[in-house]
């Protein structure tokens, strides 16, 4: 397939994720006021999205609690600045397995499995313009670990999403990810045209290289919106590889902590850059406004 550059392009920042950074980089923020204040001076860096994890206060540890989703974005609410806030719901889905000649009863230490409802709490709390929905099953890294949504758990969340009005980022770490999330429209799940993230160099789910790559944004339908992203120091090279493709853009301090060689980065810092990336290619970097009119979104208060 030729390729078709994207010339208006959203840059989304992620800015704190649920690995354990927070010990790595002393600007990993842990508290929902750092998560927030992150997240308002990466949208006046220029992201038009801030894509947020919470984590506890005190250890960085990552974490469900409602009360600091609603901080979170009570603040950026407040903030003297506009972003599209997408919230993740991928965590609950987390299962460790014990020995490899004993994997049942699953390790308590790390295991995080809960139902549908609870999953999506935070966000029929805080109605988000987006929510994430991880849309398969994993192996991660670590040796036990896997990232489990099953096809009954992604139908219930995507239906709970769909009817709170908040817009599923389908996040797809894999060609079969992209497989059921068509099938997930084509069930009337989820509402198209769908928005998905393509998530590549996760091991060990789609390598980043580009043969892999266009493999994934061949399969992506014509009338959907994309993003990509890859890890570490290949975080800004995969800025120019989506907007080449004919996507958009994704960076920040869950994906990567550094801005050089031996220089930790800042979330504004990374969006900064990918700025600059994507106007020397000549496309133009949009904002919030003009997303939820690409996208269709709508901005509300949270309950209550």
């Amino acid at each position: 397939m030729p390729l078709t550059m994207n010339r208006e392009v959203f840059i989304t920042c992620a800015v704190t994720g649920s690995g354990g950074t927070q010990d790595r980089s002393p600007h990993v923020p842990r508290s929902p006021e750092e998560i927030a204040n992150s997240a308002i001076a990466a949208a006046k860096a220029g992201a038009a999205v801030v894509h947020c994890h919470v984590r506890d206060p005190e250890t960085g540890v990552p974490s469900r609690k409602i009360e600091y989703y609603r901080e979170v974005t009570d603040r950026i609410r407040d903030a003297d600045v506009d972003v599209v806030l997408n919230l993740t719901a991928g965590m609950g889905g987390d299962m460790i397995f014990g020995d490899v000649e004993a994997p049942l009863p699953l390790k308590e230490d790390g295991t995080d499995m809960i139902g549908a409802s609870e999953r999506v709490a935070h966000v029929a709390e805080c109605l988000p313009e987006i929510c994430t929905l991880d849309c398969g099953t994993m192996n991660f890294a670590e040796a036990d670990y896997v990232m489990t949504n099953t096809p009954g758990m992604l139908t219930a969340m995507g239906r709970m999403m769909t009817e709170l009005g908040v817009k599923p980022e389908i996040e797809a770490f894999d060609t079969g990810h992209l497989w059921y999330a068509k099938q997930l429209v084509k069930d009337g799940v989820l509402d198209a045209p769908a928005l998905v993230q393509l998530c590549m160099g996760v091991p060990w789910g789609a390598p980043d290289d580009l043969n892999t790559f266009m493999a994934m944004v061949n399969n992506v339908p014509e009338d959907w919106t994309f993003s990509a992203f890859s890890l570490g120091r290949k975080q800004m090279a995969y800025v120019a590889a989506a907007v080449l493709a004919g996507g958009n853009v994704r960076v920040g301090l869950e994906d990567n902590l550094w801005l050089g060689k031996g220089e930790l980065a800042q979330n504004w810092q990374l969006v900064e850059r990918a700025g600059t990336i994507i106007e020397n290619m000549g496309a133009r970097v949009i904002g919030p406004a003009e997303v939820r009119e690409k996208l269709g979104l709508t901005k509300r208060a949270p309950k209550g």
